[in-house]
């Protein structure tokens, strides 16, 4: 398991988000349209994982989506608050195993579903994703999971080749996702079980590069709050 990417819940289309981010020379790109879910995304990749902007297109078909698919739901309910950071997803090699190991702890999760995205060449690619079965709500979203259809050598090679993930984006790594939650002690205790880790002394948990941290914050929602980088010297 590793961190896959982190998701940022935005109301801009991905084409300014795109352009408002290479503003900043950081070399976002327009990932493509979930077709089915009447979603798009922009992307910006670093060494070890990537940010995704997840908006919403097609409202109606939003709507459809949401009533199955957690991540588009919690987008709906956070559009209240605007644009900010949502949730992270973590990269599994076997899901239907990872499943039955979820469900064996006493996780109540969906069924993997099959995704895909058309990419602004026409190109398709697909996944599974997973969720864990919550109500949503304000209380901190459990992490969902992907496997890519790609062997991950494969899929490196095709986003070096359309530019999406160059040298220039293996430069920075992501080191630390920091939550803001009412009760750390116990949102920390929660996710280690889930993630088969321990939890360190200041309510953090290790997955592989990358510190997860819960701190104690009286916010309205309780979210993944800062994603901090390193230079990868």
């Amino acid at each position: 398991m590793k961190l896959d990417h982190m998701v940022y819940f935005t109301q801009n289309d991905a084409q300014s988000i795109v352009k408002e981010q290479r503003a900043k020379a950081t070399q976002a790109v327009a990932g493509g349209q979930h077709e089915n879910w009447g979603t798009a995304n922009a992307l910006l990749y670093v060494d070890n994982a990537y940010i995704e902007w997840l908006t919403v297109e097609d409202e109606d078909k939003a709507r459809i989506a949401a009533a199955h698919l957690p991540l588009i739901a919690h987008y709906f309910h956070d559009r209240q608050y605007g644009d900010g950071w949502a949730n992270v997803c973590f990269s599994v090699e076997d899901m239907e195993q990872w499943k039955d190991e979820l469900d064996n702890k006493g996780f109540t999760t969906t069924k993997i579903h099959n995704a895909s995205r058309k990419t602004e060449d026409g190109e398709l690619l697909r996944w599974k994703m997973l969720f864990i079965e919550q109500s949503v709500s304000n209380e901190l979203p459990y992490p969902f999971f992907i496997e890519w259809e790609e062997p991950e050598a494969q899929r490196k090679a095709r986003l070096a080749k359309t530019g999406a993930r160059t040298t220039f984006h293996q430069q920075r790594k992501v080191s630390e996702c920091v939550f803001h939650v009412e009760d750390p002690l116990q949102e920390a205790g929660e996710w280690a079980v889930l993630l088969s880790q321990k939890v360190g002394d200041v309510h953090d948990i290790r997955i592989g590069d990358v510190v997860l941290r819960f701190i104690e914050k009286s916010e309205t929602v309780q979210r993944l709050a800062e994603v901090h980088f390193i230079s990868n010297d």
